[in-house]
């Protein structure tokens, strides 16, 4: 694969970055475009809706053009996935759209990636998917247009789920009749128990450090892709009361935070840096 090149809209953080190793910064999209020879491979990670589309305006301006390869690897809905995928096509550039979970340890140490777009864009990209993933991520090919970021929503919309019965278990801990050591049933817990698993290992940590959890409001923050999980499974005719219960939950953290919204925020804080 060619040598990778590094954009950021704080180029000063850039430039004081001394982590970027191997890395070419790059300052502008003009620079970044100018920067790769064709055909190029870039790889998107902004914020869903709008930016994504300003920034594929932008591509497109600064010289990116047919045989290129667009990925979008940030949390974008599979409804417009599909559109800048034809928008793309008809201008001869390549488009792939990729969910991306593991939070900042898959960051470091190798995510999940879920691909959907053309199948032989995909086959020539295996190789860079293979570097990504490192020895403990994953990756894999789910389908045409659209197939990467539908994966990933209901991904999402799983996880709020997840999220939610632990809050609310420990909640119930939280108001029995007994004086609970949390960090200890979490650890408990993680040692054997059917419910042991990641989460669980960064609930952990989380209440190592802060037993009572008492530097979190009980405010949970997110909500677009549990949104997008519950609107498409009504079209689809598909009951999700878990994943909708878990989605109101969030929205009632706003006005009457709790415990379980504690846990829930203190998870997110672990595994993706949100604090609320």
């Amino acid at each position: 694969m060619r040598p990778a090149k590094g954009g950021t809209r704080s180029p000063d953080k850039l430039r004081d970055d001394r982590s970027i190793g191997k890395l070419t910064p790059c300052y502008n999209l003009n620079h970044l475009v100018n920067n790769l020879a064709p055909p190029r491979i870039i790889w998107l990670m902004v914020e869903h809706g709008k930016p994504v589309d300003e920034v594929i305006r932008e591509l497109i301006k600064a010289g990116v053009t047919k045989g290129d390869i667009i990925i979008d690897g940030g949390n974008s809905f599979y409804k417009d996935s599909v559109k800048r995928h034809k928008f793309l096509k008809e201008k001869g550039i390549n488009f792939l759209d990729m969910g991306t979970s593991g939070g900042l340890e898959g960051a470091r140490n190798g995510a999940c990636l879920m691909i959907g777009g053309e199948k032989n864009i995909y086959e020539k990209l295996v190789p860079l998917f293979q570097k990504l993933i490192g020895t403990k991520g994953g990756y894999a090919y789910f389908g045409p247009a659209g197939a990467g970021h539908f994966v990933k929503m209901v991904h999402n919309g799983v996880e709020y789920g997840m999220l939610q019965a632990i809050g609310e278990g420990f909640e119930l801990l939280a108001k029995g009749p007994y004086d609970l050591n949390f960090h200890l049933i979490s650890k408990n817990w993680n040692s054997g128990s059917v419910v042991r698993g990641w989460l669980m290992e960064l609930l952990e940590r989380a209440l190592q450090k802060d037993p009572k959890l008492k530097s979190f409001s009980g405010i949970i923050g997110g909500g677009s892709t549990g949104e997008w999980t519950v609107e498409t499974a009504k079209e689809l005719e598909v009951k999700v009361p878990v994943i909708k219960e878990s989605l109101d939950a969030r929205k009632k953290s706003l006005d009457k935070p709790s415990f379980s919204g504690k846990v829930v925020a203190a998870l997110r804080y672990q595994f993706g840096g949100h604090k609320v």
